[in-house]
Formats: C-alpha cells, sequence, structure tokens
C-alpha cells in the first residue's frame, strides 16, 4: 500500500500517532502481580530473594508485583513453585478464575489492605494470637478506633 493510501485511511501519521492511546498496566496484571506480592511477603521473602531465585533483579519483581511489566506463563509457574502456590492463586477473584464468582472488585479493598506492609503486618501479628478472646479484644479496639476516626470526618 502506498502512503498516500494510507494518509487517506488513518488521516495523516502524526494524528493517528495521537490517537494511540499511552500504555496502561492491564488490571489482570495488578491483580497478578498484587498476588504475587502478597505471597511473598507472607512466607517472609524479600523481593531480592524472589529476583535472585528467578534469575532477575529486585526492580524486575517490583515491576511484576506493581503489574507495569507482565509475567509471562513460564516464569510464572517458576513463581508459583518457588512461593509454594498452585499457579491459580494468583488469579483468585478474577472473574471466573479459581472457581471465583463475581467481577473480582468485591474484594478489592481487602487485596489493598492486605497488600499495604501495615496491613500484612497487622495481619500476621493477629493470626498468631490464637486467644479468641483477645482477639475478640483486639477487634474491638480497632473498631473503635475506626469509629472515632469517622466521627471526626
Amino acid at each position: 500500500m502506498r502512503y498516500e493510501e494510507d494518509e487517506a485511511k488513518f488521516g495523516p501519521q502524526k494524528s493517528f500517532e495521537k490517537r494511540v492511546p499511552k500504555k496502561q498496566a492491564n488490571p489482570i496484571d495488578v491483580q497478578v502481580g498484587n498476588r504475587v506480592r502478597i505471597r511473598r511477603m507472607l512466607i517472609g521473602m524479600s523481593q531480592e530473594k524472589l529476583g535472585d531465585l528467578l534469575g532477575l533483579t529486585f526492580q524486575q519483581v517490583q515491576k511484576y508485583e506493581k503489574g507495569v511489566n507482565r509475567i509471562g506463563a513460564g516464569r510464572l509457574y517458576e513463581m508459583s513453585r518457588i512461593l509454594n502456590v498452585p499457579v491459580d492463586f494468583f488469579y483468585e477473584g478474577v472473574n471466573g478464575a479459581a472457581g471465583q464468582p463475581g467481577s473480582g472488585d468485591e474484594g478489592a479493598p481487602v487485596m489493598e489492605f492486605v497488600s499495604s506492609g501495615e496491613g500484612m503486618q497487622l495481619s500476621l501479628a493477629f493470626m498468631k494470637i490464637k486467644d479468641t478472646k483477645v482477639r475478640k479484644r483486639v477487634l474491638d479496639l480497632v473498631k473503635s478506633l475506626a469509629d472515632e476516626e469517622a466521627a471526626k470526618v
């Protein structure tokens, strides 16, 4: 096809370039990356250690965890082996994946909380409390603090 035909079909090249959207992270890639981060943190592994085991830099692991870069099938399989989870673990909460109903958005606030450093630390510490009465008291404390914060707004 000649340049003139391309321009007639698609317009001038510069206007075509403007129409190309900027690359954005795919929500599935973000979900998979979050699940990698959660599992890595749950077992107490650093990004550097996971990177070493995969032959990557910790910066590459960071990009995977943020969903900026997609994780290829082979690499995801290796991650599942290293993190000791089935591959479908990374897709839990995605519409129809791993037997999960819904769009995957229902657990978004929970995933955001558990993905944060503080949320992960709080969850791990709470799980170590075996006495149900103490767990209930901790929960009551957190609820009362949340109610006080809500009242301030």
